[in-house]
């Protein structure tokens, strides 16, 4: 099961990327942001892999990362502030969208209020479903577009550099993995597998009640 994930998640992911360039980084984010299961975790650091080889600038990379994070936030804004959360409740399993984390995000934009949507983008799980309860509560959409797009600049960044740093010791690290270049896209993915496999158990587990 994890490594047939692992499969087709690492094949969606770079051949996206490598046949879409930056348009794919963009595309990936966004649909990672409008709580479709494509991990930010494996889209930013393969994309700062290829900046270590030369086949993107490591500022357009993060740049249209958090652009296609912003676009995505605002569609998932706009789910809840059309939708609310009966919506959600009754059509989130299609995106693996669970009951906890509706709560999770709920409890924490009620705690911290606008600045949760700078934080949260920070924020592993969480920073997927925050838009939701944002536009459930209505937050002014030039703010939360504001504080979105800064915190995914960040997050971008964070990604996409441990990405590059991992490109730029593949040689030293080839020592320690016989096996071909791409396996290096494998290893970062890999991190991304436990997110998608907590979700379905959660789904599984709220469908058994």
């Amino acid at each position: 099961m994890i490594e047939h994930i692992l499969t087709l998640l690492a094949t969606f992911v770079i051949q996206t990327i490598e046949s879409m360039g930056y348009g794919g980084i963009m595309l990936l984010m966004a649909l990672e942001s409008a709580n479709v299961p494509i991990p930010s975790e494996v889209i930013m650091p393969f994309s700062g892999y290829l900046v270590s080889t030369g086949v993107f600038n490591l500022y357009w990379a993060v740049f249209w990362g958090a652009v296609g994070n912003l676009a995505g936030s605002i569609i998932g804004y706009y789910i809840g502030y059309i939708g609310g959360r009966p919506f959600l409740e009754k059509y989130g399993k299609f995106f693996l969208i669970t009951k906890h984390d509706l709560n999770l995000a709920d409890k924490w934009f009620a705690k911290y209020g606008n600045a949760i949507a700078f934080v949260s983008r920070l924020l592993p799980i969480v920073r997927t479903f925050i838009s939701v309860p944002a536009g459930i509560a209505r937050m002014n959409i030039w703010k939360f577009s504001l504080y979105t797009f800064a915190g995914s600049l960040l997050w971008s960044f964070a990604l996409a550099y441990i990405g590059v740093k991992m490109g730029e010791n593949w040689d030293s690290l080839r020592e320690y993995f016989h096996t071909f270049d791409w396996a290096i896209a494998g290893l970062i993915i890999a991190g991304g597998v436990w997110w998608v496999w907590r979700h379905i158990k959660l789904l599984r587990g709220e469908n058994k009640r």
